[in-house]
């Protein structure tokens, strides 16, 4: 699988000297989680090889071309495709012989608002053939508590001597590869025993790196593990709901939502980050995770234990409401027929994703509602595009907002932050504003002649 092995000297976080080989890695499922994984454990040294079902995406991986928008990406996977560590491959039976076998395929929103499993069962029944013993199965995907252990007994069953373990990810769309290379901790789920210590020396070995530089590592069980990152999830979809539940209040008296959240994030048991009103949360992560999580509290018979996480749903939908009210009331009443620049699409800056993107909802009602939208992202456009075809997609900032009557900001990219609001108020029909992520200068807007409505403020 590449490279020959080379002996590295390493020093530990407990004082140690740490020796290791290259780990010989396979990546299954080839998505934003699993190519950011690949390419990262390629860069940190390892051998991978990385398993998609896709040609198309395996292809174009292959030839060094990210499949998504991710700074760093692109570089870390050049320099892996040229150092021999990685390769990307359809052909399952390829990741025989490697050590360390990731799990990172994606786990969507069923229609019942739980989350589809098939992906992930499809993964582990197509390795089992090709998986032997002493080798681990590493779950990275975001699975329902009680995932873990029936794929553990299937593994274990099919393969005598292997063992699955679970290590969540905490990738931050726009700093995936940093969060990948460098984490804010680490968590291992394993059983108890003589394989869960194998397991964990297996992963220390994986991420020897980090942890030498002073990682934190947290090893827990299997459903403690699971429960990590759709907990962590909740807890951010709980604050971001929250601070748009104060935004409403501060609206209707007269208050302002900012400088709230600074007062209140000044309490350390609070905290600033995520304490920021706008649109509310979208994205591949966010939305599916708390109804998925909803939906597994309820087979589990403690439903009642989650029941706040519907209104963390509800408040966060109904920011997007608000925008599309707020736009026709600085209207007059009524869009249809009005030119809307809207500058954003993203369901954050940094990224192309356009999952469940509430910028790009608001283009699409805006537009149902007979508004002319010229509609501009920096890196979402060929995203949006194949969800929303219908919509007017400009190639600059400039061009979406030559003769607009309303400039709708909806994703806080550095280039909108940045632009000059004089240059804005020169091409603009009628100078009226909504800040729906409260990123820009008010009072530089302002000045240059533009009716400024943020959010709660």
């Amino acid at each position: 699988m590449g490279r020959g092995p080379a002996l590295t000297r390493r020093g530990g976080s407990s004082g140690r000297t740490r020796y290791r080989l290259p780990v010989r890695i396979s990546v299954i499922g080839c998505g934003y989680l699993g190519a950011v994984h690949a390419a990262s454990m390629a860069k940190l040294g390892h051998d991978v090889v990385a398993v998609d079902v896709d040609p198309g995406k395996i292809e174009r991986l292959a030839a060094g071309e990210a499949p998504f928008f991710e700074p760093g990406l692109p570089e870390i996977l050049t320099e892996a495709l040229g150092s021999g560590r990685i390769r990307f491959t359809t052909d399952m039976a390829e990741v025989a012989g490697a050590q360390v076998h990731f799990l990172a395929v994606g786990t969507p929103q069923g229609p019942t608002g739980a989350a589809d499993l098939t992906y992930v069962d499809a993964a582990v029944t197509s390795l089992l053939p090709h998986l032997s013993a002493g080798e681990f199965v590493v779950g990275k995907s975001t699975v329902p508590v009680g995932t873990a252990a029936r794929l553990a007994a299937q593994v274990s069953e099919a393969v005598p001597g292997a063992t699955l373990v679970w290590n969540p990810e905490f990738l931050r769309e726009g700093f995936a590869v940093q969060d990948t290379i460098s984490p804010d901790r680490f968590v291992y789920g394993v059983p108890d025993g003589e394989d869960g210590e194998r397991a964990v020396a297996a992963l220390d070995e994986v991420y020897a790196e980090a942890l030498a530089a002073g990682t934190p590592r947290l090893v827990v069980n299997l459903p403690t593990a699971e429960l990590v990152k759709i907990s962590a999830n909740a807890f951010l979809a709980t604050k971001i709901s929250f601070i748009n539940a104060m935004a409403e209040i501060s609206e209707v008296a007269g208050a302002d939502v900012t400088a709230l959240a600074d007062a209140i994030g000044h309490d350390a048991r609070i905290g600033r980050k995520f304490l920021n009103a706008g649109l509310g949360f979208g994205g591949g992560c966010l939305p599916k995770d708390i109804r998925a999580f909803q939906a597994r509290a309820d087979e589990l018979g403690v439903g009642e234990s989650l029941a706040f996480l519907a209104d963390v749903d509800a408040i966060n939908l109904r920011r997007r409401d608000h925008v599309v009210e707020l736009a026709q009331e600085v209207l007059g009443g009524a869009v249809a027929g009005r030119r809307v620049a809207v500058l954003g699409l993203a369901f954050k800056p940094n990224s192309d994703d356009v999952r469940d993107s509430p910028a790009l909802d608001i283009a699409a009602r805006l537009l149902g509602l007979g508004a002319s939208v010229a509609a501009y992202d920096p890196e979402a456009v060929a995203t949006a595009r194949r969800v929303h075809p219908e919509l007017d997609y400009v190639e600059s900032v400039a061009d979406a907002l030559r003769d607009a009557e309303l400039v709708l900001v909806l994703t806080e990219w550095e280039e909108f932050r940045r632009f000059d609001p004089a240059e804005a108020a020169a091409l603009v029909a009628n100078p009226v504003v909504v800040d729906g992520r409260n990123c820009l200068d008010r009072d530089a807007w302002t000045a240059a002649g533009f009716t400024y409505r943020g959010m709660g403020r």
